[in-house]
């Protein structure tokens, strides 16, 4: 007989941590880092709903979540994380989530909301299903998108996937970044606070819904989210530079066979120079470089991800109420 239990962070971080990387979660987002991280900033108000499924006395999975108003989510936020899931070891999802809703129905909770969550989410495949054999009302529908790419073995296969226009259009602006001098992107598995700095000043500069989003808080936690990547060692910041001068900058986490580009920023002097556009090719063929099988543009369907080659994909955002 399995059993959920309330847990802290202390008490969850190992259990999470071990049962995270033996999982096929395709995400840095789903990561006790990232929860607890999310929860000191931003926690206020909301009560810590986080727990494990134990069966036997072994913890088969991890529910990362929080109650606010009587309604239970994901630890995070929509504007932080990209997508998200639960963490359970693979073939035990039915009596993980069986043991969930059996003990959020005896509950205050009215309401399981769930977003956002890619369409291979055990959510799909094995919560719902239950949720419904159990006669909740249940609606799953699509709320945004992230954009993906299927990285082949070399840079040339991959500029072959391109369509001619696309590729055209890339390397022509390759040559022309080249013509005015020095161009070298280099990645770092450690951020020193300078490159911390130029990363946030670029990232404020580049656009001004990036400028408006960007509130103390916010920096605070992406301060930290950098810091506590490198010491996982999924960190990989790239900056690009021109004549030794710093031009653009990617924040990307490696995870498993993935590279996630988080965000970047580039200098508005360069724009003219297709800056931030390169900076993402670049990573691109860092990513091929080292061996990755998948690149990940994330949530939001600019232009320039398509141009460079992504595929959409859906998130779903789904609702279960008791």
């Amino acid at each position: 007989m399995a059993g959920f239990y309330l847990r802290n962070f202390d008490e969850l971080r190992q259990p999470w941590t071990e049962i995270y990387l033996r999982s096929q979660i395709r995400s840095p987002f789903s990561s006790p880092e990232w929860a607890e991280n999310w929860w000191k900033h931003f926690g206020e108000g909301s009560t810590l709903f986080a727990g494990s499924v134990e069966e036997k006395g072994n913890i088969i999975g991890i529910a990362p979540l929080r109650l606010k108003e009587g309604i239970l989510c994901f630890i995070g936020s929509d504007n932080l994380f990209d997508f998200q899931d639960f963490i359970i070891e693979k073939g035990r999802e039915e009596i993980f989530y069986r043991t969930l809703l059996h003990h959020i129905s005896e509950t205050r909770a009215a309401k399981l909301d769930l977003g956002l969550l890619l369409s291979d989410s055990s959510v799909h495949r094995a919560l719902i299903p239950l949720a419904k054999e159990r006669g909740l009302d249940v609606s799953c529908a699509q709320d945004d998108v992230t954009v993906s790419l299927d990285l082949p073995a070399d840079t040339a296969a991959y500029l072959a996937l391109l369509s001619a226009k696309q590729r055209h259009e890339l390397l022509r602006k390759e040559r022309r970044l080249n013509e005015e001098g020095d161009v070298a992107y280099r990645v770092h598995d450690r951020a020193r606070e300078a490159d911390i700095d130029l990363f946030l000043q670029f990232f404020r500069e580049s656009r001004e819904d990036k400028n408006r989003f960007l509130t103390p808080p916010i920096e605070l936690f992406l301060r930290e989210i950098i810091g506590l990547s490198e010491a996982r060692g999924v960190l990989r910041l790239g900056i690009l530079e021109l004549n030794n001068t710093p031009i653009a900058v990617t924040l990307c986490f490696e995870y498993q066979d993935g590279m996630y580009l988080y965000n970047s920023g580039y200098s508005p002097a360069y724009r003219w120079l297709s800056a931030g556009l390169l900076s993402k090719y670049y990573s691109i063929r860092d990513s091929i470089m080292k061996g990755k099988t998948h690149y990940n543009f994330l949530k939001g369907a600019e232009k320039y991800k398509f141009h460079l080659g992504g595929k959409e994909n859906s998130l779903f955002r789904c609702i279960i109420n008791f």
